[in-house]
């Protein structure tokens, strides 16, 4: 008579009555992405050979719907920008950045008699430095662009801010002006470059139907950093002397670090699957392949070349007509608070989508022209005390203008190069406003040499904006229009989404198929 083969002891929970595998996958607690018991192999496995068929060592189990959908759900898709959420805190950074950067170079002129006197220089070698500053923080900001392509707005927006940091920390050690050309022009400069084109980009990358309204509270960063900085780097050239102020301010500038850290990078459809390879496509040449984006690129170096201008010379063409230094200084005053209330309010109205970008931008930019115009043509005022009403009006239809071109002329770029290449673009947009700003002004004191006034000086810049606006005008025709998609996008919620945004597509002006290449 043949024994029965022994059974193997099973493992049992203590205090228990089932085996451990039954109590663990018990059916009431059985998670959505575990199998159903059905599905698990039985206890006793039939001998070898018995029931499978040849060459397979175990037996297929297919996943049960449940496994399926649990799966699934766990799978994060990319979606489209925010529009809210973490975005709020990063236009809240961009504005930081821009108040560190820009409205820092503006309130830096304070310091440059201190240096003529120093190093007994004229005031045209010591204007070099902000010039250079300047020029550098501009020409270099598609670097700043590839970079951030390459590894991401965060760190490069941190060295950046660590790079400004140390150029005012240098400055303060200078012993000639060369090492404040290299301190500040350079180092300083560079830095800039690092932090305003990533950190703007990613801003635009957050917001889709408040874009607009975000760039415009971001860029505001510039004047209300002029009104608190230009005080306070008074008061310290008086305590502590330009080598202490700049120390102060090398401090200062180093939050830029923490405004860096708070970009989180974002995921969206328009992104490419690998960060492109090669110097030219790491700048975004090739966007220039691209009609509306050339379009674009022409009419901002045309505008380049003359809406920096006010910026140097709206005070001397205020002492020119014969107001005193106290009616300059509310000119320019009244200009700048224009500037900075109607980036704000042009934001919500371009955000409302009543008028086009591209349609706005040509306005706005054709207004800002006409009021270079006016500035230039308002007559002298009679006495010293009089308070120069025309010139106030004139410079306060300027600023207003300005301020509204400012928003749109960032809040345009995704609508033609996608969200995909948006830091790639504002990096070119800012080489291309640089390459007009250092044309302008030089050839608009030039002109006041020759004739003795600022008047062909704001004429002539005044046209070169007009000039770009009226290219603007082909940017419809380039621009493709965007429709919602039907099916609503839908964000990781750990990414800091509030507000579901629906994707876009972009509609080829070839034809009816859509896209979802980029987003706008």
């Amino acid at each position: 008579m043949v024994s029965a083969r022994p059974r193997p002891p099973s493992l049992r929970v203590p205090g228990g009555s089932g085996p451990l595998w039954c109590s663990l996958f018990t059916e009431r607690a059985r998670p959505s992405w575990a199998p159903s018991l059905q599905s698990l192999p039985s206890e006793n496995p039939p001998a070898r050979g018995v029931g499978r068929k040849p060459g397979r060592a175990f037996p297929r189990h297919s996943p049960s719907p449940t496994a399926r959908r649990g799966r699934k759900a766990m799978t994060p898709k990319p979606a489209g920008p925010p529009d809210g959420g973490w975005g709020w805190v990063v236009a809240a950074a961009a504005f930081a950045v821009n108040g560190l950067s820009y409205g820092l170079l503006r309130s830096l002129g304070l310091a440059l008699p201190d240096l003529a006197e120093h190093f007994d220089r004229s005031a045209q070698d010591t204007a070099w430095v902000s010039a250079l500053a300047l020029a550098v923080q501009q020409a270099a900001s598609p670097v700043g662009s590839a970079l951030s392509t390459r590894w991401g707005a965060r760190p490069v927006v941190m060295v950046g801010g660590v790079l400004t940091s140390l150029g005012f920390v240098f400055s303060a050690f200078a012993r000639s002006l060369l090492h404040l050309y290299l301190g500040l022009g350079v180092l300083a400069g560079f830095g800039w470059a690092l932090v305003f084109a990533p950190a703007l980009g990613t801003l635009s990358r957050y917001f889709s139907r408040r874009r607009v309204l975000a760039v415009g509270l971001a860029l505001t960063g510039n004047g209300a950093s002029s009104l608190l900085l230009a005080p306070t780097l008074q008061f310290l050239l008086d305590t502590f002397g330009w080598r202490g102020a700049l120390l102060l301010l090398g401090a200062i500038t180093l939050h830029l670090t923490p405004c860096g850290a708070l970009l989180r990078p974002l995921t969206l459809p328009g992104d490419a699957p690998a960060p492109p390879r090669g110097p030219l496509a790491a700048l975004g040449l090739g966007l220039f392949t691209r009609r509306a984006f050339s379009v674009f690129a022409l009419g901002t170096a045309l505008v380049g070349g003359g809406y920096f201008v006010p910026y140097v010379h709206l005070a001397p063409h205020a002492l020119d007509r014969g107001l005193g230094g106290y009616g300059a200084a509310l000119v320019v005053a009244v200009a700048a608070v224009g500037d900075a209330g109607a980036r704000l309010v042009c934001g919500w109205l371009a955000d409302q989508g009543w008028v086009p970008l591209s349609r706005l931008l040509a306005v706005f930019g054709a207004l800002t022209g006409l009021g270079l115009l006016a500035v230039g043509l308002v007559p002298a005022v009679r006495s010293e005390e009089g308070w120069g009403g025309p010139l106030l009006a004139a410079a306060g239809a300027y600023g207003l203008s300005a301020g509204s071109y400012a928003p749109l002329v960032f809040g345009v770029l995704p609508g033609l190069v996608g969200v995909g290449g948006v830091v790639q673009a504002t990096g070119l947009m800012m080489m291309l406003m640089s390459l007009g700003g250092l044309l302008g002004p030089p050839l608009s004191g030039f002109l006041r040499d020759e004739t003795g006034d600022f008047t062909a000086s704001f004429l002539v810049c005044g046209s070169f904006i007009l000039s770009g606006s009226f290219i603007y005008m082909g940017l419809p025709a380039a621009l493709p229009s965007c429709r919602s998609a039907s099916h609503p996008a839908t964000f990781p919620p750990e990414r800091g989404e509030l507000l579901p945004a629906p994707q876009v597509a972009l509609l080829s002006p070839g034809g009816p198929h859509s896209s979802l290449d980029t987003a706008c």
